[in-house]
Order: structure tokens, then sequence, then C-alpha cells
């Protein structure tokens, strides 16, 4: 590498450390909890979605974000004038530290149940200690969750009125979780889908293209999302779908036409599997450099 290309090497990666700071820095950062649409509320930080969904029979809460968020979503929950006692069932999207890692304390302070899919049970049990996470050895633990009910693929969470459905979306870890659920205003009903991420993240040496298994199962959550009942897309990360710019549009307009794309699921689901692709490409390249 020449001086010239080495010198913009390092001015690239450390802008892109720079990124990464500024949006975990986003992960703790208070955000005024809002409504989204009927019963579905927004009651995480500026950069980590936590998604309260509420009937007079109890809630569900969905995510948790990090653990020393965990009087932030609280705060959050009272600030609209629901009581945390009323969050009946808590359900997770992955079993990591930024989603869940204020869980624990979410069910110990509400009383509430704690279901997952059958793989993300395990993580939340092991505190994120999973050896079947590709992040494995560099995502941070948490407080282990216990107890954890399982939710099956394509099986409805309910608390009350409210009826949750799973999806599994195995990729990002294998207990990852995409949920539908149905909201009411004004005599319209529309689908709200919470995707999970679809990115491939892992530890240094991980190669997802070393199971065949895992490449399938990672395939198929594409299909899945693309197929999803989807109205309104919300993720995990926000800016991941550009949520936060489509609620400034919504309250600009004064009109919900802006959070309402039915095309949305579909196009992130398009928008992550070449990039998958291209990992597998890069790994299978790097293997026959290698030898291995």
């Amino acid at each position: 590498m020449n001086r010239i290309n080495r010198t913009l090497w390092i001015g690239a990666s450390l802008c892109l450390a720079s990124l990464a700071q500024a949006q975990q820095a986003s992960w703790s950062q208070p955000q005024q909890p809002f409504h989204i649409y009927g019963n579905s509320w927004y009651v995480g930080t500026q950069g980590l979605s936590a998604i309260l969904i509420t009937s007079p029979q109890g809630h569900v809460l969905i995510d948790g974000t990090l653990e020393g968020n965990a009087a932030q979503i609280e705060a959050n929950i009272h600030a609209l004038g629901f009581h945390l006692r009323d969050v009946r069932l808590i359900l997770n999207s992955h079993a990591h530290s930024d989603h869940a890692g204020a869980i624990a304390r979410l069910a110990r302070d509400s009383g509430a149940t704690v279901a997952a899919s059958a793989a993300s049970v395990k993580a939340l049990r092991l505190g994120g200690d999973d050896p079947d996470d590709p992040q494995y050895g560099m995502a941070p633990r948490y407080p282990a969750v216990t107890p954890v009910e399982v939710v099956a693929d394509g099986a409805t969470a309910q608390a009350g009125p409210i009826a949750v459905t799973a999806h599994y979306t195995p990729g990002h870890t294998t207990g990852s979780t995409s949920w539908t659920w149905r909201s009411c205003e004004a005599g319209r009903c529309l689908s709200l889908a919470y995707v999970d991420s679809l990115t491939a993240l892992s530890r240094e040496g991980f190669r997802y293209s070393d199971e065949p298994a895992r490449v399938a199962a990672f395939r198929h959550s594409f299909a899945t999302v693309a197929g999803l009942p989807c109205d309104i897309l919300i993720t995990p990360h926000p800016e991941a779908s550009g949520f936060m710019q489509k609620v400034a549009a919504r309250d600009r307009e004064h009109s919900s036409v802006a959070l309402v794309d039915t095309g949305a699921c579909r196009s992130y689901a398009a928008a992550a599997e070449p990039r998958f692709e291209e990992r597998l490409r890069k790994e299978r390249q790097e293997a026959r450099t290698t030898g291995e």
C-alpha cells in the first residue's frame, strides 16, 4: 500500500470509528417518548428502540435497550401516562446487550413475563454468553434473564387483547426474531412490523460460509421479512430504517401517511441480502487464499 493510499485508508478508518462512537452515544441519549400509531408508542432512547403496545387489560413491551437505560425506559412509560405494573409481557428481538440488557430489571420492576424465540431464550438465560452467537467473545454480557418463555415461530404472544406474532429471522443471531401486530386508529387498522437486524456481524475469524445451515437460515430470513404484513416498519436501531426521519415528517405534516410504506419490509430485506452475499463471497475467497 503506497503512502497516499495508506493515508486515505487511515482517514476512512478514523471516520468510521468516529461514526460508530457517535451512534453508540445515541444508544443512551434520552428521547422523549412519542405516539407511533393506534395503541403503539416509542419508549426507547434516541438510538435504541423500545416499543410499548397498550390496552386496558395490560401492555406489551418489545426490547429493553441497554442495562443502564432501564430507568429511562420506565420513566418514558410513566411520562406517557401508563403504569409499569401494567406491562404484562416483555418480548425481545435478539439477545444482545443493546436490546436485552435492561430486560431483567424491567421484568423485575414490572412483574412482567418475558418471552422470546427458542434460541434467544437460551441466550437470555446466559446473559448473552452464548457460544452460538456469531459475536460470541466480543458482545458484552448483561444480567441474565430468568424465567423466560418460548414463543414458537409463527405463534402469537398475548397480553389481554394484544396479539403479537413471532417471525423467526435468524442470521444476525441464531435467535433473531421479528414481531408483527395490528394497531387501529380512527377506524383504520395497520400492520406494524418490528423487524430485527439483517446484518451479518461477527467476531474475527468467524465465517458464515463454514455452516451451510446457518447460511440457508439467513437467506430464508430475507424472504420472511419481505413477506411480512408491514404498513409501518420499525427496527431495533431506528436509523436502520430511517424511522426517526419518518416520524419527523409525520409530525411536520400532521399526518400518519409519512409513516406508512407498505413496501418498507421488502426494501429492507432487498437492501440487506446483497450485503450478505458479498460477505459470503469474500469469506470464500479468503478461504481459498489461505488454503482453509
